[in-house]
């Protein structure tokens, strides 16, 4: 299928251009290339519609499994979906699919996406116990039904707080904060405590590559629930610090993505615009949402996140809903340290019915 291609339209109208620029790397890969060639200046960004992806709400999987395969193939430059997937992970890999389940099945991840992922990557020859779906707790994983997936294919799917945290890999910052149980250092006294927000083992000693899927859904102070603030929150302990503080969260989030075993692991950004919902970040309410029935594409977390938000805010200015201002300095900062482009006019967008 052939895109339809505009150029230089406002973002939000879905501009795209047909790019030499952003080839479908990895992002390790493009932040190596970065500290010899300056940090990325451009990037490329591919977006699926299908009107038919849900109904009433509901995904539809075999929709969906298509969109998959169409946006990957279309992101890669590749002749097939299992050698989309084959250039961005191999058979060797242990592929962890971050999901964003807190908010439930209706607008966070849904679980269909995740099944057309974990689909594309079986067929990829990937072994099923080399894949795993995980998020911050299991809790949240099994409300929003994506514990039937192990059942299913026979991955795993798993909590980052159940599989513990591990003391050799950490992010420190002066800022002390409240440690609760389930914290590393939760109970310990002395100098220092709270410093750190270490990593969990899951991410450190289970996975080699990362596959981000998030919603499309406001967060109050981040703007997005999006790829930057998923994996940073998601992958850590000890992040009542920041995770609640609007001054704090704009430095951590980047830091956070920036570490090596997280942000570096990332072969693959997918924000799940199915449905849009503009407020309400904790839970559904389908009064504040808008079907889209879109699946975005890109290696560039950040660019993902900025025309997310730029999306939440066309959405609620369509539906008369109250203005939010987004602080920005969250994605600015994660363009200074190389993570990706936060400059709308900078961002490539190929867009595909």
């Amino acid at each position: 299928m052939i895109p339809r291609v505009w150029l230089f339209l406002p973002i939000w109208l879905f501009v795209a251009v047909q790019s030499a620029a952003g080839d479908g790397l990895p992002v390790a890969t493009n932040r190596v290339a970065s500290a010899v060639n300056g940090p990325p200046t451009r990037a490329r960004v591919v977006i699926v519609e299908d009107p038919a992806a849900t109904v009433a709400f509901n995904p539809q999987p075999a929709e969906i499994r298509k969109m998959v395969e169409r946006g990957l193939i279309a992101l890669t430059r590749c002749t097939n979906t299992a050698a989309a997937w084959r250039s961005l992970v191999s058979t060797n890999d242990t592929v962890g699919i971050k999901v964003y389940s807190a908010p439930g099945e209706i607008v966070g991840t849904r679980p269909a996406v995740a099944a057309a992922v974990v689909e594309g990557l079986l067929s990829a020859g990937l072994p099923p116990k080399h894949i795993i779906v995980w998020d911050k707790e299991a809790a949240s994983l099994r409300l929003a039904g994506f514990f039937d997936l192990a059942d299913r294919y026979g991955i795993r799917v798993a909590g980052a707080m159940e599989a513990g945290y591990d003391p050799s890999h950490f992010y420190e910052s002066s800022f002390i904060g409240q440690l609760v149980y389930g914290d590393l250092e939760f109970g310990e006294k002395g100098p220092g405590v709270g410093r750190k927000s270490f990593v969990s083992k899951l991410v450190s000693r289970d996975m080699t590559k990362i596959i981000n899927l998030t919603p499309l859904l406001n967060h109050n102070d981040a703007g997005v629930c999006g790829n930057l603030y998923s994996l940073a929150i998601g992958s850590v302990d000890n992040t009542l610090r920041f995770a609640g503080d609007a001054s704090q969260l704009p430095i951590a989030v980047p830091d956070l993505y920036a570490m090596e075993i997280l942000g570096d692991r990332v072969v693959l950004n997918v924000t799940d615009a199915l449905i849009a919902q503009y407020a309400g970040e904790d839970r559904s309410q389908l009064h504040y949402a808008t079907v889209l029935n879109q699946l975005r594409f890109s290696t560039d977390p950040v660019a993902l996140d900025v025309l997310s938000i730029q999306e939440l805010a066309r959405q609620r200015e369509l539906n008369r809903a109250p203005a939010v201002k987004t602080d920005m300095s969250l994605y600015q900062n994660a363009s200074a340290v190389e993570i990706g482009v936060s400059d709308p006019t900078k961002i490539q967008v190929e867009y595909i019915q």
